[in-house]
Order: C-alpha cells, then sequence, then structure tokens
C-alpha cells in the first residue's frame, strides 16, 4: 500500500472525539475493511451483556457480585438508590477529610500537619493509584507519597527508612477489600510495629479502604482509626481505580479527581455507541481481535510517548491480563484465553527493544500513545527551528512507519495532553474496550480463578513450613530432607520442604542446614 493509500485508510479508519480532544488511529493494523461486518453480530451481543451489567447484572459468579465501575463515575445509572447514595457520599467524604489534612484540621498528635502519604496495598489497589499519581501529580504537591506495595521485607525497609523522622508526619492509607489479603495485611502490621517502635499511637495516623464489615473494617473501627473509607463489593480491584483507592490518594496529592471523574463519564458514553466505526474502544477491541486471530496470538507492547505515562502499561498489565488471561470460555471449554502486555516509555525505548521489534520475532503489535503539548510555556530550539518535542514527534512518527514498513502492526492513540480529565478518559477506554473484547472471545473478565488459585496455593506452602517446624523441634537430632518431609506427612512434596528449611536457614530462623549445598538430598536439618 503506497503512501497516498495509507493516506486515505488513516482517515477512513481515524476516530476523534471532539470534547477529549482524542484521536484513535488503527489505519496500522492490516485487517481488511470488512472485518468490522464480519463481528457485527458478536459486537451486537457484547452490548447486550455489557448494558446487563450496567443494569445490575451478576458478573462474578465465583464470588455472587454485580461488576459496576461505570457507575463511580455517573451515579445516576446506578441500578439502586442506595448505591447511588454511597457513591455520592462517599466523594463528599473524601472532598471533606482532604481539605481538612490539608489545612491541618486533621493531623497528627506529634506535627503540625501531614507532611506524606504512605499507601499500603496490592494489585489493584496499588498499581491503579501509582499510575494516577505518577501522571498527574504537580510538581509541588501538598503531600510527598510512597507505596508499600508487596510483601518484600526489605522493600518495606527501604520505604520506611526513607521517611525515617517524617514518620510522625506520614498520613498511612491501608487498602485491602476484604482485610485478608496477605500482602497488605502484612503490610500493615510491618507499619504498625515501625509507629510503635517510635513511641507513635499508629491509629492516629491512619486510614482504611475496605468493605463494610470487613476483617480491615472491624480493625480500623476497633482500633480508632481516623477515618474508614468504603471499597464497594461491585468494584473488582483491577477497575477501582476510580474508587476511593484511588481518589482518595490523588485527592490528597493535589489531583483533579472530579476532573477524573469527567473524563471516564465522557469516555463511558462514547463506548456505549453501537455505531462500530465511531466506538474507540469498538475500534480497539476488534484491533485486538485481528491482530491475535481472537486467541490472544501476539504481545501488547505499550509506548506511551510521555515520561508521567511511564506505568500507564504495568497498570494496563494488571487490568487486561487479570481480565482476558482465561483457561475456559463462558461453555467451560479449554480456551486459554489472554493478551500479554509490556511497555516502557517512548523514546526510552528507541535504546533498548525496538530493534526486536523491528526485526525480531514478529510475535506483538504497538500501541503508541501519543501527547501532542510537549510542556507548559515555550520550549528552547536545541537544532534551529527544532525542540526536543519536535524530536520525540518525530521518533514516535518513525517508529510507527520503519515498524509498519516491516510488517508490524500499531495502533496510535493521541491526546492532547497529559491531565486528569484525558487519565480519567484512558482509563475508561480500556476498561470498556477489555469488556467488549471478553465478549468476542466468549471469556469472563470479572473472573480470576488463577489468582484464587495462586493464593491458596502458597497457604499450603505456610501450613507446611509450621509442620516442617515442629518437626524439627521435636526430632531432638538433625535429619535428612527425605526423613524430614517423611515425618512432617509431606513424603511427596520433598523439594517444598528443602526450600522451606533453606528459607528458614538462610533468615536465622531457629533451624540450620548443614552439609554440601550442591546435594540438597544430603542436607542434615537441626534445631538452633
Amino acid at each position: 500500500m503506497d503512501n497516498l493509500q495509507l493516506w486515505q485508510r488513516y482517515q477512513d479508519w481515524l476516530y476523534y472525539h471532539e470534547g477529549l480532544g482524542m484521536y484513535l488511529d488503527i489505519s496500522r493494523m492490516r485487517f481488511d475493511n470488512s472485518l468490522s461486518e464480519t463481528l457485527k453480530p458478536k459486537f451486537e451481543k457484547a452490548f447486550d451483556s455489557i448494558q446487563a451489567l450496567e443494569d445490575g447484572a451478576i458478573a462474578n459468579p465465583d464470588e455472587e457480585r454485580m461488576v459496576g465501575h461505570y457507575w463511580l463515575r455517573n451515579p445516576d445509572i446506578a441500578p439502586t438508590e442506595e448505591i447511588k447514595n454511597e457513591i455520592i457520599d462517599t466523594l463528599k467524604d473524601i472532598d471533606t477529610f482532604v481539605q481538612k489534612v490539608h489545612t491541618g484540621a486533621i493531623k497528627p498528635p506529634q506535627a503540625f500537619k501531614f507532611t506524606d502519604i504512605l499507601s499500603v496495598g496490592i494489585g489493584g489497589s496499588a498499581l491503579g493509584p501509582q499510575f494516577v499519581v505518577e501522571a498527574l501529580s504537580p510538581d509541588t504537591a501538598p503531600m510527598n507519597i510512597h507505596f508499600i506495595d508487596n510483601t518484600d521485607p526489605a522493600g518495606i525497609d527501604r520505604v520506611l527508612s526513607r521517611l525515617k523522622d517524617r514518620l510522625k508526619s506520614t498520613l498511612v492509607i491501608v487498602i485491602s477489600k476484604s482485610g485478608g489479603t496477605p500482602e497488605a495485611r502484612n503490610g500493615m502490621l510491618e507499619v504498625k510495629a515501625a509507629y510503635e517502635n517510635k513511641g507513635l499511637d499508629f491509629a492516629q495516623h491512619a486510614v482504611a479502604i475496605t468493605m463494610p464489615g470487613s476483617k480491615m473494617y472491624d480493625v480500623a473501627k476497633s482500633g480508632g482509626w481516623l477515618a474508614i473509607f468504603p471499597m464497594f463489593d461491585w468494584v473488582g480491584g483491577r477497575t477501582s481505580v476510580l474508587s476511593a483507592v484511588g481518589l482518595l490518594p490523588a485527592a490528597l496529592q493535589g489531583v483533579d479527581i472530579h476532573g477524573m471523574l469527567e473524563g471516564a463519564k465522557i469516555m463511558d458514553e462514547a463506548t456505549r455507541i453501537r455505531d462500530l466505526k465511531t466506538n474507540p474502544a469498538v475500534l480497539l477491541a476488534m484491533s485486538w481481535y485481528y491482530s491475535g486471530n481472537g486467541k490472544g496470538e501476539k504481545d501488547m507492547v505499550m509506548l506511551p510517548y510521555k515520561d508521567s505515562l511511564l506505568l500507564f502499561s504495568r497498570y494496563l498489565q494488571q487490568l487486561i491480563m487479570e481480565s482476558l488471561g482465561k483457561e475456559k470460555d463462558l461453555n467451560g471449554n479449554t480456551v486459554y484465553q489472554g493478551i500479554a502486555v509490556y511497555g516502557n516509555k517512548g523514546s526510552t525505548d528507541q535504546h533498548a527493544y525496538v530493534q526486536q521489534l523491528r526485526e525480531g520475532v514478529p510475535n506483538f503489535f504497538v500501541t503508541f500513545v501519543e501527547v501532542l503539548e510537549d510542556r507548559q510555556g515555550t520550549s528552547l530550539e536545541v537544532e534551529p527551528g527544532v525542540t526536543s518535542g519536535d524530536y520525540l514527534s518525530g521518533l514516535i512518527q518513525g517508529t510507527r512507519q520503519a515498524l509498519y514498513e516491516n510488517h508490524r502492526d500499531s495502533v496510535t492513540i493521541t491526546i492532547p495532553q497529559v491531565n486528569a480529565v484525558t487519565i480519567g478518559a484512558l482509563i475508561a477506554l480500556y476498561e470498556r474496550t477489555v469488556s467488549l473484547y471478553a465478549c468476542l472471545v466468549n471469556i469472563n473478565a470479572y473472573h480470576q480463578p488463577g489468582v484464587e488459585a495462586g493464593k491458596k496455593a502458597a497457604a499450603s506452602i505456610l501450613e507446611l513450613q509450621n509442620k516442617v517446624v515442629e518437626t524439627i523441634k521435636s526430632a531432638g537430632q538433625p535429619l535428612d530432607i527425605t526423613t524430614l518431609a517423611d515425618r512432617s506427612g509431606a513424603s511427596d512434596q520433598v523439594e517444598a520442604v528443602y526450600k522451606i528449611v533453606r528459607h528458614l536457614s538462610a533468615n536465622k530462623r531457629s533451624v540450620k542446614l548443614e552439609g554440601d549445598f550442591s546435594q540438597p538430598a544430603s542436607l542434615k536439618v537441626s534445631a538452633v
């Protein structure tokens, strides 16, 4: 296809949203123009399914839950007055709480004001807030923010050591829907201990975001924490960024959360349109379907050309991969669906993996994210008539062209600037695209049996660890690994037993390993 034909194809398939100033270009995906007609019956079914969700249908059969993240930005469409009022009241409570923190009306006992935020969460409770804060926090934010998003002890220590004497002026937000998620619970306990070690009253620094009646709710309520904000039963972690989970830390950072909600609402309206060529989520879902033959055969490489969008790919990894990575379809057939997502940012990737994208294995499609505004204010000319932003624009266009010339497909999303409205719109666009694509390939985007299986396996390892430790303590003599496994009732889990005692020994946890470490079966285990 020559340049004039490409120009015509660009115009034929270009989507533009006037209110948002947002463009979507799928012209460099090599689908035939008839694809939209072929997929039209599937999309019609998808629209009906999504309408049922928005009306309050049960979408997560594992937990008998509705899915209603779109109600967060438009409470008027919520299926009940109770849900509508919960959303409105929560937003008012966030605004009030943030205003009081910023003015010092809510303050720590040993400081004039809260200066820092420490957010403790995992998965969507961390990735969404981190993405929003990185994208939108003002340069002179009213508070500094830090995240504990793993159960890595060294990582927790690093975050706490950076706070040092500011712990006394740090507001801690603990985010856990059920209160039983180990990573968030562990983080909370570690932080609480750090406060107690400094003689600080943790409760006077702590806020919970959790479901009413959860374990975390009971802990916060009985402990007299500063505030409790609700996580709604009908919002999953990966779509929670526009709930209190993402809105509270963002508002404390000075982000315009109402702008985010407005951008998401505008995009929701745009992605309900049933005309396929004028619905951006349909165009994206169609592109994903074409690229992977409806089976996820190609990866999605995210390349946002703006530093503030660095974490967009990490945020989308969870949203897309947890939603679409499914073994079974809705009919119980084994299908192994999913789309792998990875990425960094342009033009950093010009010097990283674009070489492979251009000439290596063609097992991907690229999504470029372009931002038209270079910066606030005028730009220096680094060459006559050329600015740094001109280089960035040239690199995104040049890379797109170079990839297409070598039969690598791409999508380009263009926004006028990175602001609260456009970020809210991007979040809503991808949430809707995931829903539509899941319907196209006949899977449930709103449950995660694989994640639950991993949690259960981890719990079984910790249960085995307790048995192993008791066996070592009661043995009275060194045991080899196989004997230890037998006596622990785990003769078929020798490798797991070995890794448990290796970990305990490395951390000086009352267990000693002796022998040839290159021959694990020969090692002797004893109590210290």
